[in-house]
């Protein structure tokens, strides 16, 4: 990609006289790389449905995610993702990222805090800026907003099965995970730590995506409801429709966590007397 420079393809392997000093020296490079990031952000590419193409720029701003949460006291495992895991991070992609279009600096910025480099709360929901985005620019006819607003709700509403499925088996495969770890004898404290962590960052990503399916369709909603009393048309039928059915599809989250799991992830803020079990950023 024309101005972005060429990451490298591997780290350089340590010399074993050298660990010790490169183990010093790591804290640094990270708070480096975490400084830098947001000039090289805009270099992260997009595949299919939105999701991040196998680039190395985006393999870097994930890498750099990970190191961020750690250093906010976020869960972050060094476990390798399974298959199941990273397919579950693809497919939250969409969802992840705001339903509106956004400038170049706007969706570095997002693509940041998807990846965990920002902290999720930094950026609040607003449901109206999609309408607002929508609306903004030139356009020949309202039904095109309306077309445009159906699209959206039917395309996120057929993401969602894949995506709840997908999660599903993470759920089981980490709840096997948890049930072995007292009958296997040659793990140490940071492997059990590490185990731990990574549940906690698979059920809190699942989570993330259940308040953000949330938030996408309010924002539909309200998009819906000021064109309905702009412009009234009979795409606004449609769009309705569209908006019941992303509505079903989203029910489709509900018994994949407690319902409680948005606030103990951090996500959103607690009520009196109940604990954050997870502290995001």
């Amino acid at each position: 990609m024309r101005g972005c420079p060429t990451p490298p393809s591997r780290l350089a392997p340590l010399r074993s006289g050298a660990a010790g000093a490169e183990r010093g020296r790591r804290p640094a490079r990270a708070r480096a790389l975490l400084l830098g990031l947001p000039l090289v952000a805009g270099c992260a590419q997009q595949g299919d449905f939105g999701r991040p193409a196998p680039t190395a720029w985006n393999s870097l701003i994930d890498a750099a995610g990970t190191l961020a949460a750690r250093e906010r006291g976020e869960a972050a495992s060094p476990f390798p993702f399974t298959e199941d895991e990273r397919a579950l991070r693809d497919r939250a992609w969409r969802f992840l990222m705001p339903a509106r279009e956004r400038n170049a600096f706007e969706a570095a910025l997002d693509n940041l805090t998807r990846a965990r480099v920002l902290p999720v709360g930094w950026r609040l929901s607003d449901p109206t800026a999609y309408y607002e985005a929508i609306t903004a620019g030139p356009f020949r006819s309202v039904v095109s907003r309306y077309r445009r607003l159906s699209d959206d709700l039917v395309a996120d509403g057929r993401l969602i099965p894949a995506f709840a499925e997908t999660a599903a088996r993470v759920v089981r495969a980490d709840l096997t995970r948890l049930q072995s770890l007292p009958f296997i004898t040659t793990l140490d404290d940071r492997d059990v730590r590490s185990a731990a962590m990574r549940v906690a960052e698979n059920r809190c990503l699942i989570a993330w995506v259940r308040l953000e399916t949330g938030a996408r369709s309010a924002s539909y909603r309200y998009a819906l409801e000021h064109l309905l009393v702009a412009a009234p048309e009979e795409e606004a039928v449609a769009a309705e429709r569209a908006l019941a059915f992303l509505d079903s599809r989203r029910t489709l989250l509900d018994p994949l966590l407690p319902a409680d799991a948005e606030m103990r992830c951090g996500l959103v803020p607690p009520g009196p007397g109940e604990v954050v079990l997870v502290r995001k950023g």
